[in-house]
């Protein structure tokens, strides 16, 4: 079979030793040392090749505002009412422009899927939407978009918005989020989002208990819907920053229900660390969940990029491997768990998307990153860049090595008497 590309020189995880990979038409067709062969190729001088990073939680929509912002940002609360009176001015240009900006970050950082969150209500209308979707139309050579659409400022209390909602869904939108903490009514809105995902067969992705008082949570309502539709493997929720005040033993019990009813969690180190706590004067809270344990208990997590440069999120650049070192360092990971947290960026991440024929095997989709480290630790450890990605076989980016340029040294003879 002719080879669409060949890489050569390759180490890989799990694997001892180098190899090449052969791609042809857009899939993994061979892994061996020294295929054979006069293939269009590529030598990596023994990169270490992941599958491509998977961000499963983004705001396109709401990302790169902080030069309309009053740069006093706040807490959460804060923060939506900022973000809510800039979205009367958002225009579908304007969101593809800042969108789009965010994308080619991702890209450049090796992110080849991405699930974006969408604010659907009667202010921004559909405009947002109609932007995301050519978004999705317009980097598609680099980037698989996935659109999930969201109540962010409520569903019950504000009338019109589920009908913004299904017009969404029936123009193209893959799955429906939710934000039961912002609704009047947050247990009428779950059942309403239930009921609309079964009727469109549609998965869902809440923000939930987002915030530190671990005294009630909606983290059950969604467990039992999760059950009484037989919607497990298809749910998830973001944030969930009370089980970060939970004791051991209560988080434990937590993981085992959420493991027995597949529903998903999505930690967000940035977002989730920069707008906890903010009422402590001192001793502040990390406010961070451990994904790391509640994987060690069966429960699918991943660690996501949320919001860029906004007041949920003044910083960011699209980096997983930025975000996984990150999460690594403020919970406390020691380096045997470093593998878990690249995990939790790559395979763990597909799997909450449910993504098909992802990895680094024959047969899986060519969507992968080089690495110029030596394993999964040293990469985490480092937080390495990668130097080159590849979708469906196609490379999208290359970086270059920084170079240091060292002094000429004098010779002797240049040396003064």
């Amino acid at each position: 079979m002719p080879l669409q590309l060949l890489l050569r020189d390759v180490c890989l995880l799990d694997r001892i030793g180098r190899f090449d990979i052969g791609v042809a038409d857009g899939r993994i067709v061979d892994i061996a040392p020294g295929i054979a062969g006069d293939h269009p190729h590529l030598d990596l001088g023994g990169a270490l090749i992941i599958p491509a990073f998977v961000d499963s939680h983004v705001h396109l929509d709401k990302a790169c505002l902080l030069d309309r912002c009053d740069p006093a940002l706040g807490d959460l609360s804060a923060a939506i009412a900022a973000v809510s009176r800039l979205k009367e001015g958002f225009t579908e240009e304007d969101v593809y422009a800042r969108g789009a900006r965010v994308l080619e970050s991702a890209i450049v950082h090796g992110t080849t899927h991405m699930r974006t969150h969408l604010e659907i209500d009667p202010t921004v209308g559909l405009r947002s939407f109609a932007a995301v979707r050519r978004l999705k139309r317009d980097y598609a050579w680099a980037l698989d978009l996935e659109i999930c659409v969201f109540p962010q400022e409520g569903l019950t209390n504000l009338p019109g918005t589920e009908d913004l909602l299904i017009q969404a869904i029936e123009a193209g939108a893959d799955l429906l989020g939710g934000c039961p903490y912002t609704d009047t009514d947050p247990a009428r809105q779950i059942e309403i989002l239930f009921s609309l995902a079964g009727r469109y067969d549609l998965d869902l992705d809440f923000h939930l208990d987002f915030d530190l008082d671990p005294s009630w949570m909606h983290l059950d309502l969604i467990c039992t819907a999760t059950e009484r539709a037989k919607w497990g493997g298809r749910v998830a929720i973001g944030h969930v920053t009370k089980l970060s005040a939970v004791p051991p033993e209560m988080l434990e019990a937590i993981a085992r229900r959420l493991a027995e009813c597949g529903v998903a969690v999505t930690v967000l180190p940035a977002t989730d660390l920069y707008l906890m706590g903010r009422a402590c004067s001192h001793d502040v809270p990390r406010g961070l969940t451990p994904a790391h344990r509640l994987m060690a208990h069966g429960v699918n997590c991943s660690v996501a990029t949320n919001n860029v440069l906004n007041p949920f999120t003044p910083f960011g650049d699209a980096s997983l491997m930025r975000m996984a070192n990150f999460y690594a360092n403020v919970a406390q990971v020691d380096p045997a768990g470093f593998r878990t947290c690249l995990d939790l960026v790559t395979t763990a991440p597909a799997r909450l998307m449910n993504l098909e024929h992802y990895g680094v095997h024959v047969g899986a989709a060519a969507d992968f990153v080089a690495l110029r480290t030596a394993d999964a630790i040293t990469a985490v450890a480092e937080g390495a860049a990668p130097v080159a990605g590849f979708k469906a076989g196609r490379q999208t980016f290359a970086r270059t090595a920084p170079q240091v340029f060292r002094p000429v040294r004098s010779t002797t003879a240049d040396m003064p008497l």
